[in-house]
């Protein structure tokens, strides 16, 4: 039987958030015999409202989607008076004993973190009908008591790619070799990854279309060694500036950077407290502002199952501020890119162009 940890300290980010720090084990109740329901109405008056958070293997500790998921309930827990309690998944197979334990003790909703959950929470959420469930990152229909929230990371990605673009086309950058090589690293082949990539490779190639771009998969959320060592590959193959799509595997590849003296790209978070001199931007996605959403929703008896989309328009995505080391010029010429895209005069497909 696998030991949980409960809620853990994330000493590196002091900079976004302060977490009380405890540990605790938890054990797995088993999904068959009586399942207990809750009501899919507002909570009732006097009663506390429960909220279960399963992050996927990533962790709270991956400086991106599940921290940012937990910052959400965190703040329904001081702003709304929920009350909330997170497990972190050590391994695919305690997806579905975590969120069955939370619908059976009556949580009025449960989140499952990430599109690896999907089949986890079709099955629970079936077995568990009165029980709300929220899902990050995949679009789960026709299940009236399962919202997902999606998010149109295409869009941000193609402001990131096209700020990498421009940077590759001004000379006298320091850090910028004059190779007009991008090196781009995703934690696993999957929707949530490829669609920001997809967006990256749009915006680098339109307004800087002889740019190459080098493209690895690391098949992980979590390992920095290897997202270290694909970015060494990439710098030593003349890319200068790296965005890794990769959560906590991004993490190496940011060091990787910031140790050859060449510049990354943040995703989901801000993560230029990572390495402030290193990381210029950040694609970001607020699964903070989605969960928090959510879970006020359902409290206050509004919930709405189906799928809730969140893109540039309803500030859903974006970028972080750029750092002085983007030119002013650039800047602005990626706040007229983002304009075109809110009123529809570009639209940026979530698909990598073919043969990429």
């Amino acid at each position: 039987m696998n030991t949980r940890k409960w809620a853990v300290g994330l000493g590196a980010m002091v900079a976004l958030s302060t977490l009380v720090v405890g540990c605790g084990a938890a054990t797995n109740n088993s999904a068959g015999g009586t399942k207990t329901a809750n009501g899919t109405g507002g909570n009732p008056s006097g009663t506390t409202f429960k909220v279960g958070l399963v992050t996927d293997t990533g962790g709270l500790n991956d400086h991106s989607f599940n921290h940012l998921a937990y910052l959400g309930l965190q703040k329904a827990e001081s702003q709304l008076g929920v009350k909330g309690e997170v497990v972190q998944s050590q391994a695919a197979s305690d997806y579905v004993p975590e969120l069955t334990r939370f619908a059976q003790n009556g949580d009025n909703l449960v989140i499952a973190v990430g599109f690896l959950m999907q089949q986890a929470v079709q099955q629970v959420s079936k077995e568990y009908p009165n029980t709300k469930f929220l899902i990050i990152d995949d679009p789960i229909t026709g299940r009236p008591n399962v919202v997902s929230a999606i998010f149109d990371t295409q869009q941000c990605g193609y402001l990131v790619g096209a700020m990498a673009g421009l940077m590759q086309k001004q000379h006298g950058i320091k850090g910028i070799n004059g190779q007009n090589v991008l090196g781009v690293i995703g934690g696993q082949n999957i929707p949530p990854v490829t669609s920001y990539i997809a967006g990256f490779y749009q915006g680098a190639q339109k307004v800087d279309p002889g740019v190459k771009i080098i493209l690895n998969y690391a098949n992980s959320f979590t390992d920095q060694a290897t997202g270290q060592q694909l970015a060494k590959d990439e710098i030593a193959k003349g890319a200068d500036i790296i965005f890794p799509v990769a959560g906590g595997t991004g993490t190496g590849s940011i060091n990787a950077a910031k140790a050859a003296g060449v510049y990354a790209i943040g995703v989901d978070a801000n993560q230029n407290y990572l390495a402030p001199q290193t990381v210029i931007t950040s694609a970001l996605k607020a699964v903070d502002t989605a969960t928090y959403d959510v879970i006020k929703e359902a409290q206050q008896g509004q919930f709405k199952s189906g799928v809730q989309t969140f893109d540039l328009s309803n500030n859903g995505v974006g970028i972080a501020p750029p750092t002085s080391t983007v030119p002013q010029s650039i800047v602005q010429q990626v706040n007229q890119l983002s304009s075109q895209i809110k009123s529809g005069a570009i639209t940026v497909s979530p698909n990598i162009p073919t043969g990429k």
